[in-house]
């Protein structure tokens, strides 16, 4: 990205904080509204930099989740089958739900120590770099949402009126996402370890998560954790809408909501106290 484009963007926003600024607090939606330029030439500039020289670009985001789609059906309907109905779209609808997560999360732990020349720059708003790490991963599973339409098609037939709250599912997916992307932001800003610290739990978590199984049943052992994980109810919100065509049960929202909210609202916090000794950290 041209300096001269990101300078201009940086002071667009500057002269908007002047008008909007209020009591130095910042919520998630302010931070976006305000900095609306600046957030679009970090995206653009994240977009351009990871597909540079790439010969079909964008079409690498597909790759990843058509791989594993490809070795689960494999293995777990001709190998070891799970004997779950429509089981191509019910791990297509896992695989990209979960790889949103996947990537964008480790992107968001380093977003703040690896922009350190943005962070060090007055009035630059720190707060809007995980924010980017997270909208710019969900471009992929943007991307590969008409595939998953298109095999639910087959295996299932014809959408219902419940592909309305697919968008629904996506905030509540983003929500959480956001909220636990400031806190190992702002983690990995003070102790360097949380970066293999995520990635190993996200390792465990994608077992621990229905991405490729049934959930377990309330009344079987161990349904702990799929009862209490978050992304297991953001899954089953997918798996109405494209393997049942059903709407999503309504507590999935209140419940990831009741999760994500006070984490969200606590790292926007810590980014705002903190944004002064960050530089220091860095």
């Amino acid at each position: 990205m041209p300096e001269q484009l990101k300078d201009d963007a940086l002071d667009r926003a500057k002269r908007r904080d002047q008008y909007w600024r209020r009591d130095q607090w910042k919520p998630l939606i302010h931070i976006c509204l305000q900095w609306n330029d600046l957030l679009l030439e970090l995206l653009a500039r994240d977009l351009k930099m990871r597909y540079q020289r790439s010969a079909i670009g964008l079409g690498w985001s597909l790759m990843r989740p058509l791989s594993q789609l490809l070795v689960f059906s494999l293995i777990f309907r001709h190998v070891l089958p799970l004997d779950i109905p429509h089981y191509t779209t019910f791990v297509f609808s896992g695989v990209l739900a979960w790889g949103w997560l996947s990537t964008a999360v480790p992107a968001a732990t380093t977003s703040i120590t690896g922009s350190s020349e943005l962070v060090r720059r007055p009035g630059f708003p720190i707060g809007i770099l995980p924010v980017v790490a997270v909208i710019t991963q969900a471009v992929h599973l943007l991307l590969a949402l008409p595939l998953l339409f298109v095999i639910s098609f087959i295996e299932t037939g014809a959408s219902t009126l419940s592909v309305v709250a697919l968008p629904l599912v996506f905030l509540a997916q983003a929500l959480f996402m956001m909220g636990l992307s400031y806190l190992v932001a702002i983690a990995h800003v003070h102790f360097r370890d949380t970066q293999h610290l995520v990635g190993v739990v996200l390792m465990l978590g994608f077992y621990l998560t229905p991405v490729f199984y049934s959930p377990l049943k309330a009344s079987e052992p161990m349904a702990l954790i799929h009862t209490w994980n978050p992304m297991a109810w953001i899954l089953e919100g997918y798996r109405a809408i494209f393997v049942e065509h059903a709407w999503p049960p309504v507590d999935i929202y209140w419940k990831t909501a009741l999760i994500s909210l006070p984490m969200l609202f606590a790292g926007i916090w810590l980014v705002e106290r903190g944004s002064a000794r960050l530089v220091d950290e860095l």
